[in-house]
């Protein structure tokens, strides 16, 4: 029964602090004065009472209450005593992390324009050697052709063929040349370097080339059948001129040959020629 109070009033009940409650409390109260690592194991044990092992699997799935994470979390926050926060970052520190970053890829830079700089050089060497290559070949080539027209004879047979008149008189008169016959279209070449100063059309000749030699000797070709050369070019030993014909007073195909020294003098050819190593 409700207890009165002196002055009469009915006063409530006290309440009633039950047996868990008080255990509650005394688990609070020394849970507090634990070291912390204790205080983890304490909330760890009081959690896992929660789900007893004996229930069934679907209870045993069901989530911890957040009463008992609450625990877990506020023990994480805690600050641990081994592990310190960091030490905040001075200004120079930082500057010289700056400047160590700026270092770095500044030499990074110089490592890039190295590179560059070597693949550069590596192409220029390699333009200079196939330019030191072309050099050499045309240097080469112009030996080579001196080579040639070193062994190049300075006098040469006019045609080829057979002797069939020489120098001096024939038939009542002087035949001033020899002849050398052999077909239509075989070749005349000059019997040495010169310029040709006339090739056309020659009385008794039909056609003729005259050529002046480099010292002051005209030849003569004449009754041929084709000209290939032209007045003013300049001909080398042994380059075709013309070719034998049949044309003006002429007994058959055959090469006319006369040699003027001193562009007037006519002499006899085979012994002109045989005083230069060409034999007729």
């Amino acid at each position: 029964m409700p207890a009165t109070s002196p002055d009469g009033d009915r006063q409530s009940p006290a309440p009633q602090v039950g047996e868990g409650q008080h255990a509650d409390a005394g688990t609070s109260i020394r849970t507090a004065i634990l070291p912390p690592h204790r205080q983890l194991m304490a909330a760890l044990l009081a959690a896992s009472a929660l789900v007893p092992l004996s229930q069934p699997a679907e209870a045993q799935e069901k989530p911890v209450p957040e009463y008992g994470n609450v625990a877990l979390k506020a023990f994480v926050r805690q600050p641990s005593p081994e592990s310190p926060a960091p030490a905040p970052v001075s200004d120079a520190t930082e500057l010289h992390q700056i400047d160590l970053a700026v270092k770095a890829e500044e030499e990074r830079q110089e490592r890039i324009e190295r590179k560059k700089a070597e693949r550069r050089a590596a192409k220029a060497k390699a333009e200079a050697k196939r330019e030191a290559e072309r050099e050499a070949a045309e240097r080469a080539r112009k030996r080579a052709a001196a080579r040639r027209a070193a062994a190049k004879p300075d006098f040469v047979r006019p045609a080829s063929g057979r002797l069939t008149s020489g120098f001096g008189a024939r038939w009542g008169t002087t035949h001033t040349g020899i002849d050398i016959a052999n077909d239509i279209g075989t070749p005349i070449v000059a019997v040495a370097d010169g310029t040709v100063i006339e090739a056309g059309p020659a009385s008794g000749f039909g056609l003729w080339v005259k050529v002046r030699h480099d010292d002051g000797t005209v030849t003569v070709y004449g009754h041929m059948n084709r000209i290939t050369a032209w007045t003013g070019q300049r001909v080398r030993a042994g380059q075709r001129i013309a070719t034998i014909g049949n044309r003006g007073y002429s007994t058959g195909p055959h090469l006319h040959f006369e040699v003027w020294v001193g562009g007037s003098t006519k002499v006899d050819p085979r012994g002109w020629l045989a005083a230069r190593g060409v034999s007729v």
